[in-house]
């Protein structure tokens, strides 16, 4: 387990290392993160690398018992590269260059850039391949944030092209029919002719757009294993990379999970408050976070970037009350984080991130916020084992990246947005303090009791397949609207019924659509076992016609009153929900209680604010809690302060 900071030393004066190195280790630190910001210092001038900084930084450390973890520096190019080699630097919409500043500015196609990348991080790894000192490897920072994720240079255009090439064997009329190119006048000659989805009039074709969006995923995947590839080759195969993943995971035109394959660690930087938020966001949505990392290799994570202060580059945001952000770790530990670094050990006094305040404030002054680190590293070390356990669940929410991006290709309605929609079916379980896997839509999902399936509107037959599979062996899955209406090319389906090739698993059809916009919301009542439940609906609605399914709810309005809102199927062995609308939270409680109950899954009662999750160890049951509330609570007739989070056995 490693505990310890983000440091960066070549923004100190060398004689502040010493005593930098002596607070980290009093902090209770057992490794600094260093290097991934300084291209420039280990090559100043083009082919001439000089790593003696850090070999001085490294030797200090090892003298004082701290172990390392180097980044590649590929995130932050230095000025000559992008001034000799322009065609580095990646474009926006309209083929303007991203100036030189800021960070990531590459693109992740360009030959010259992956050139250059390659050079830097064979001469690092060379340099340091017998560096015990060094104990993992992070490549890049953060690939595809801040809008890094997107290019429209020739570059890429070259490189989508060769793309489709290769996705329809090179065969233009394949194309053409399978994205209906005669819609418009769109039909191809060549794939020399086909443009990148740039702003045009009305839109492009939501096939082309669909291509894009996996052609922009392979790209970060592609520089990815680029980087892991090299180091295996240089240090060996026991070499320990990872990669350090922003937020933004159901908003970006990458696949996290997919560049996590070639990884031996997830990484997490976690940022509960950002600049210009005037509170967290709220305490599922965190969860849901460290849940998704855990389950992008279905394996415990790392934060490397947690906050103790207040956060922003040009405006700062909520300051994590007393003992607020050190809960939050001991939340990230609850999820499945086993080793942890804080952002960063001390504030910068110069360039972008000022205000992104550390573990120490520019005045260098040990208060506050240095005590709680300390205070968290020594809990956490008494409780290495607990924290080292598997995370065990019986619920997994399934995403699925090529249905993210058909919304955002074709939202449908000014409301959806897709994370939210995951929420929605996330939050009434994590409630219940029930431990869930958020996991990719092609992994196995045979094990769980439960599965929440968001708005997975492009339908994969496999994926369908297996889901079939797990509810004849007695599983239990939740659909919520919009599902199985794109096939993986983006397009309709002629003659089949919505949820294509799903009317029999779910005992029904959708007979009829609304798309709900700002301030609108539909009516719906509940019927037998939920009647006198009234709720509602926003985002969307499908209208559902059973056959074999029992309605649960209904819309309660004068045309649509005969079609159902909410349903349940039995098939075989398991049932089926199918929730036609983006329901309020009160409904949605009702309905996850039923589930809950019916598939026999153990579920914690705590007071509003109280997140208890289960750990077991050697047979022995451990539980994190953690109060999120700035008010006194109860768990177990224990009280917990204001934030307070306690490690709790039996």
């Amino acid at each position: 387990m490693y505990l310890g900071v983000d440091y960066y030393p070549e923004h100190w004066n060398e004689n502040m290392l010493n005593e930098d190195l002596d607070n980290i280790i009093e902090l209770g630190s057992n490794v600094i993160r260093i290097g991934e910001f300084a291209w420039h210092m280990m090559e100043r001038i083009e082919g001439e690398y000089d790593f003696s900084y850090f070999d001085h930084v490294i030797a200090k450390a090892k003298e004082k018992g701290l172990k390392v973890i180097f980044g590649t520096p590929t995130a932050t190019m230095p000025a000559w590269l992008a001034k000799n080699y322009p065609d580095v630097l990646s474009e926006f919409e309209d083929n303007t260059k991203r100036a030189f500043g800021g960070r990531r500015q590459y693109c992740f196609n360009s030959r010259t850039y992956h050139k250059f990348s390659e050079k830097i991080i064979r001469a690092l790894a060379e340099h340091y391949k017998n560096e015990k000192g060094i104990v993992a490897w992070q490549i890049d920072n953060e690939f595809g944030h801040e809008g890094s994720d997107i290019c429209f240079c020739d570059e890429c255009k070259r490189a989508f092209r060769d793309y489709l090439k290769e996705a329809y064997n090179n065969n233009i009329n394949r194309l053409n029919e399978i994205w209906g190119t005669v819609f418009w006048s769109q039909e191809y000659n060549d794939f020399d002719e086909i443009p990148l989805p740039a702003k045009t009039i009305t839109t492009h074709n939501p096939s082309l757009r669909m291509e894009w969006e996996r052609f922009r995923s392979l790209s970060v995947e592609r520089y990815a294993k680029m980087q892991v590839d090299l180091l295996k080759e240089v240090l060996g195969e026991d070499s320990v990379v990872m990669h350090d993943f922003s937020g933004g995971y159901f908003d970006k035109s990458y696949d996290f999970s997919k560049v996590a394959q070639h990884l031996d660690v997830v990484a997490y930087n976690n940022y509960p408050v950002w600049g210009g938020q005037r509170e967290p966001i709220p305490a599922h949505e965190i969860a849901c976070g460290l849940d998704y990392m855990r389950g992008a290799k279905k394996q415990n994570f790392w934060i490397t970037e947690a906050i103790m202060g207040a956060q922003g580059h040009d405006v700062i945001g909520y300051l994590p009350r007393p003992n607020q952000a050190k809960m939050w770790s001991y939340q990230a530990m609850a999820h499945g984080c086993n080793s942890l670094m804080y952002f960063r050990y001390r504030g910068a006094v110069k360039g972008a991130e000022q205000y992104c305040y550390g573990i120490l404030d520019q005045d260098n002054i040990k208060r506050r916020k240095f005590f709680e680190v300390q205070d968290f590293f020594k809990d956490i070390k008494e409780n290495e084992e607990v924290v080292n356990s598997k995370v065990k669940a019986e619920v997994a929410v399934i995403y699925d990246y090529e249905s993210m991006a058909s919304f955002r290709i074709q939202k449908q309605s000014f409301l959806m947005d897709y994370k939210n929609e995951v929420y929605r079916l996330y939050r009434p379980f994590y409630n219940k303090n029930i431990n869930i896997d958020v996991i990719p839509s092609y992994t196995d999902f045979s094990e769980y009791k439960v599965l929440l399936i968001p708005t997975m509107i492009v339908f994969k037959s496999e994926v369908q397949e297996r889901i079939r599979e797990f509810v004849k062996n007695g599983g239990k899955v939740v659909f919520s609207f919009r599902t199985a209406i794109k096939d993986y090319y983006n397009n309709l389906t002629l003659g089949e019924l919505n949820p294509t090739y799903y009317n029999e698993l779910i005992g029904g059809y959708v007979e009829e659509i609304e798309s709900l916009q700002e301030g609108q919301e539909v009516d719906i009542k509940g019927i037998d076992e939920f009647a006198g439940i009234s709720g509602s609906g926003v985002v969307f609605r499908d209208m559902l016609k059973t056959t074999t399914a029992k309605p649960l709810f209904v819309y309660n309005d004068e045309f649509y009153n005969h079609l159902s809102a909410v349903t349940v199927n039995n098939f075989e062995e398991g049932q089926v929900y199918y929730i036609g609308t983006g329901l309020d939270n009160c409904t949605m409680d009702a309905i996850a209680a039923k589930i809950i109950t019916d598939a026999a899954i153990e579920w914690i009662d705590t007071e509003e604010g109280v997140e208890v999750v289960k750990r077991e160890v050697n047979g022995e049951t451990y539980y994190f809690v953690m109060n999120h509330t700035d008010k006194v609570k109860n768990f177990n007739n224990i009280e917990l302060k204001a934030y307070e989070s306690k490690i709790m056995k039996n």
